[in-house]
């Protein structure tokens, strides 16, 4: 196993995962699976939005001067609606000065219109339509409640830049542009591990056993971060049966082979002692260790590698916030990297208490922000979660530390992105 054998600094560390991907090749998805995806290919008008001029307003198409000669006149037995809708594909003649004819919101603005009239604003007797007290003397003025064609983008327009991570907003945009698919950079499939003899999956745990927190959790987390979880398995902490489990040529019931994804992250097992075969796996298989432990608390025994069949593997540590600190500082801007997106910078804060100086070691340390500050919670050990649970962001606290209001950087969490 090859790497440099030494901690990395934290800000290191996340340029590390993130330059060492690569994205993935571009997939065609429909419309409705495109959210969260980056998009491959820019999106561009495919005719002029809106493509034709339309109304924007429930009343009539005039053209000149009032009073207006009803080139539709309302019948008894039929309402102004009726005709209104039967006509909003087609469109109509072409008005002559003097001329209306009723339109409803979207309706075609017909040939020689030169304006709406709001239907609160017009008053109709024997099919002449004039002003009523509401109006404007002047209403309706020039192309008024008018929307025309190519008002929002010309044909050919770019609505999206390629890279961009779709939103909602942006694919109703993609529809209105006229695409009922979209090219995106396939979400890198991730494969679970999950290591720890002591672990149970449901129920009350005995002394010496501990539940379950990563099961729970992970899919979700890295479906919030881009990835999409493939398949989740358990190993021993044996050594033959965590490299079983990592190896793509096992084909035992452990093996993760099947799943042929592009990383593997593991939990639990970073450590250097007897009891921990993470490191010990990763030799026998002979991958390329990219970061061996990470100047940070908690989470310092963080691995990053890369294993002989192209997978990318992160070894998250088995304390549950040390694991969470170590997936946001190196999963994050790994998936972001293979999914084609930015890098996921941090941002500045206030830091709301003094920190000591810790040196050589960054600190990660839920936060929630309180009159405009960044208060540290009250459980973030290595082993906790509530501190976790209630915060609003990670302060990330230099190794020299800092005092009260000073700036320093923190790291938003996914489910508030």
């Amino acid at each position: 196993m090859s790497g440099a054998g030494h901690q990395v600094s934290w800000q290191e560390a996340r340029r590390l995962a993130y330059e060492s991907a690569t994205a993935k090749p571009a997939q065609t998805v429909n419309l409705a699976d495109a959210l969260g995806q980056t998009l491959a290919e820019p999106v561009v008008a495919l005719q002029p939005m809106p493509h034709y001029a339309s109304s924007a307003m429930d009343g009539w198409a005039l053209n000149g001067e009032p009073p207006w000669t009803l080139i539709t006149p309302v019948q008894e037995d039929e309402s102004p609606w009726h005709r209104a809708h039967e006509h909003k594909k087609s469109g109509y003649a072409t008005l002559e000065p003097g001329q209306a004819t009723f339109i409803l919101t979207g309706g075609v603005v017909p040939p020689g219109a030169t304006g709406v009239l709001r239907t609160e604003h017009g008053a109709v007797r024997d099919g002449v339509l004039t002003r009523n007290e509401r109006a404007r003397p002047d209403e309706p003025a020039e192309n008024e409640h008018i929307r025309p064609a190519g008002e929002e983008a010309a044909e050919g327009t770019q609505a999206i830049a390629a890279g961009s991570v779709l939103n909602p907003a942006q694919i109703a945009l993609a529809a209105v542009c006229g695409y009922d698919t979209l090219p995106v950079l396939r979400a890198p499939r991730v494969s679970l591990l999950l290591t720890g003899d002591e672990v149970i999956e449901s129920g009350l745990p005995e002394p010496g056993q501990v539940r379950d927190t990563f099961g729970p959790q992970l899919p979700g987390l890295i479906g919030m971060l881009g990835g999409h979880v493939d398949t989740v398995a358990r190993a021993r902490d044996d050594l033959d049966d965590v490299v079983a489990a990592i190896s793509a040529e096992a084909m035992d019931e452990v093996s993760l082979a099947r799943a042929s994804g592009d990383v593997l992250i593991s939990t639990g097992g970073t450590g250097a002692s007897d009891a921990d075969h993470i490191r010990r796996a990763l030799t026998v298989l002979e991958a390329e260790l990219i970061i061996d432990g990470i100047a940070m608390r908690p989470g310092h025994p963080t691995l990053l590698a890369h294993l002989p069949d192209g997978r990318f593997f992160v070894g998250l540590p088995g304390n549950p916030l040390a694991a969470m600190m170590a997936l946001l500082t190196v999963g994050a801007p790994l998936l972001a990297g293979l999914r084609g997106a930015a890098f996921p910078e941090s941002r500045s804060v206030l830091a709301g208490e003094a920190f000591k100086p810790l040196p050589g070691r960054t600190r990660l340390v839920p936060y929630r922000s309180e009159d405009g500050r960044a208060m540290p919670t009250v459980h973030h050990r290595s082993g906790m979660l509530r501190g976790l649970a209630d915060a609003d962001g990670v302060l990330v606290v230099p190794e020299q530390g800092c005092e009260p209001d000073e700036k320093v950087e923190a790291l938003p969490l996914p489910w508030f992105s």
